[in-house]
């Protein structure tokens, strides 16, 4: 008999399909959608999080691309204390496991959110290591290796709970930038975060995005996102750290590559606008695959991936 649920560090997920921050809201948006029910969900990344509230960036801040979505939100947000006081007495622990998303543009923001949401039932924390530094000019924590392991370390000093780290894509090296943040203290790597892009009104001659550049997420990144989960793989898997893979995941089958790449669990996103009901399909297509193949344990799927050893690289 197959078993979908997965432990990592210490927390207990009844599968192992989330549902990616940004995409989830508060964990209570969704339950109004017909057969929708956060116990199918394995995990709930709510919305990123400031210490204070955030409006975000100006219009218009998504805009679809083929086979994608571009996203430019800004991290609208009521920030921390109103999270606390008013989302979290919502939501049901016994259906799922609920994670927050910090973020911050200081280091000192990061630190402090983390001690607030300590206090909470919440079993975890993903720390969103793609936020601009308004200090070193917007550049991104996630993109420079010291800064992010800072960040690593401050809020590894503000709770025991395990980290999550979630890492961009964007950075020069991604395996690097994983190591970093592993012996800065994240128990738990997501990878990855969105691609950044951009698109142009061609009549205007402007980008059509406010902010001009912004995130693409969605099946368009998904050849991307399993190349970087495997790079990260490579160091995370002598230090016990488990990946939760992301980017582009539509389908069952999508999930499993990630499963086969290196992550332990998956996270799914932009799709889940377009279905709402897509984790319990992709459950149920899982759970076909692994009786089809006589997969007891998702953990026989991690980063069994087999390589072809007869490759020439061109230049």
């Amino acid at each position: 008999m197959t078993d979908l649920s997965v432990d990592l560090c210490g927390i207990h997920f009844n599968n192992p399909i989330a549902m990616a921050s940004g995409n989830a809201g508060y964990g209570i948006e969704y339950q109004a959608v017909s057969g929708f029910s956060n116990r199918d969900v394995g995990a709930v990344f709510l919305k990123g999080t400031t210490l204070l509230p955030k409006l975000g960036n100006k219009a218009e801040r998504v805009m679809e691309s083929p086979y994608g979505l571009l996203n430019s939100i800004g991290l609208q947000n009521p920030g921390a204390h109103k999270v606390i006081s008013d989302y979290l007495p919502k939501l049901n622990h016994d259906e799922s496991r609920f994670i927050i998303n910090v973020s911050g543009s200081s280091i000192e923001e990061y630190a402090s959110v983390v001690e607030l949401f300590d206090q909470t039932p919440l079993p975890a924390m993903e720390i969103n290591i793609s936020c601009p530094n308004v200090k070193k000019g917007g550049a991104a924590f996630g993109n420079d290796p010291d800064m992010a392991a800072r960040v690593v370390e401050a809020c590894r000093a503000k709770t025991t709970k395990p980290l999550i780290v979630k890492l961009s894509p964007n950075q020069t090296d991604i395996a690097e930038g994983a190591r970093r943040v592993i012996e800065a203290g994240a128990d738990m790597l997501s990878a990855i975060n969105t691609l950044m892009g951009m698109q142009i009104d061609i009549h205007t001659r402007m980008p059509t995005l406010g902010n001009n550049q912004g995130g693409l997420s969605g099946p368009a990144v998904k050849p991307v996102a399993l190349l970087k989960v495997h790079q990260v793989y490579q160091v995370a898997k002598h230090h016990n750290v488990p990946i939760i893979g992301l980017g582009g995941i539509a389908s069952a089958e999508d999930a499993i590559e990630f499963f086969l790449a290196g992550a332990s669990m998956v996270a799914v996103g932009t799709s889940i606008a377009k279905d709402p009901l897509l984790v319990k399909k992709i459950n149920k297509g899982l759970q076909k695959y692994m009786q089809a193949h006589n997969i007891q344990k998702i953990s026989e799927l991690t980063g069994h991936l087999q390589l072809h050893t007869d490759t020439v690289l061109c230049g």
